[in-house]
């Protein structure tokens, strides 16, 4: 109910307000509505050609993992028998977006295990470099699910990315350093891919 003494040039500046008001949050919403989300960081195009996944698949679960990777100063059978540091086993938890712990790395083989029991172990099938010595390159890696039903029951693919760490191995390791260890951390998110 309007009040007979608020005087006209009150009322009137207070409608101005709120039309002013309404307008701006309608144009302001019309504005965002047109703007594109940023590209999410696994999006293909963003990374090198050799590691992305094939078309026809799509995202199953994304994932940050955070963990330890161990050496052993030994001779390498896939770098000719040199002595060098190798991997020996990575050992991770897995969160989700939400930071909920959803899944396990271990190995050898690669293997990661969801906790709803299912699996999958994957075979490295490209990497490509990642900027900063001691950073793990990306990867590609092709799933092969294990027989228990869940979240990881259909992956195809396995990305590494945005890795940090898990490859300083600037320690001596020479014949005389045979048989010594190394354990590293390291960060990086896995992606998981199923066919579309």
């Amino acid at each position: 109910m309007k009040n007979p003494t608020t005087p006209r040039w009150t009322r009137s500046k207070s409608a101005a307000l709120t039309l002013a008001f309404v307008t701006g949050t309608a144009t302001l919403l019309a504005a965002c509505a047109g703007v594109k989300a940023p590209p999410k960081e696994y999006a293909q195009e963003r990374l090198d050609d050799q590691i992305q996944a094939p078309p026809g698949h799509v995202v199953a679960l994304e994932t940050t993992a955070v963990g330890l990777l161990n050496y052993e100063c030994k001779a390498n059978p896939a770098n000719a028998g040199a002595i060098g540091w190798v991997l020996v086993s990575p050992q991770a938890e897995l969160v989700d977006r939400a930071g909920k712990t959803v899944a396990k790395y271990a190995g050898p083989p690669a293997t990661w295990t969801h906790m709803d029991g299912s699996s999958v172990v994957g075979q490295q099938i490209a990497i490509a470099p990642r900027p900063g010595a001691t950073n793990l390159a990306y990867q590609l890696s092709k799933g092969t699910p294990g027989a228990t039903p869940g979240a990881l029951q259909n992956i195809t693919y396995i990305q590494r990315i945005k890795t940090k760490g898990g490859q300083d191995l600037s320690k001596a390791c020479s014949s005389s350093d045979v048989g010594d260890k190394l354990t590293l951390p390291y960060q990086a998110d896995y992606i998981f891919w199923k066919a579309a």
